[in-house]
């Protein structure tokens, strides 16, 4: 899988679809967009994580690139927090969203990738190796 020689847009045009890796805490399905926004859905399998679920929510969308080899994931929404207010009959007040986009300007998640094809990747995290599976 070593490709150590593929510029930046030929690490997005492979990245385009549906991808699902695990980390030591989560299960993760995101999907690449071709006008650089993603979806992701992080299922916590940690026990003591779950409280953190039930407040964010799983669903989380933004805008992604690929700078140097590096998988950049600013987080623009986070559609099922329970911050997200619904007033039946009135308006929407979406204080998750407020957080998440400007948390996103200071805290952008962001991967080095290792290796990558049309099938698989490996990228790296400050912590750890993360190895995702192309689903179709």
């Amino acid at each position: 899988m070593s490709n150590s020689n593929l510029s930046d847009i030929e690490i997005e045009i492979l990245l385009f679809g549906k991808w699902r890796y695990d980390t030591s805490s989560e299960k993760i399905t995101i999907q690449f967009k071709d006008d650089m926004t993603y979806e992701q859905t992080r299922i916590q399998t940690f026990i003591f994580s779950k409280p953190k679920e039930l407040i964010t929510g799983n669903k989380f969308t933004g805008v992604w690139y690929i700078t140097e080899r590096t998988l950049y994931l600013n987080l623009k929404t986070v559609p099922k927090s329970f911050l997200n207010l619904r007033i039946p009959l009135a308006f929407n007040i979406s204080i998750a969203d407020m957080i998440a986009t400007l948390g996103s300007i200071f805290l952008t998640e962001k991967y080095q990738v290792i290796d990558i094809n049309s099938s698989k990747f490996r990228i790296m995290d400050k912590d750890q190796s993360i190895i995702g599976t192309k689903i179709k």
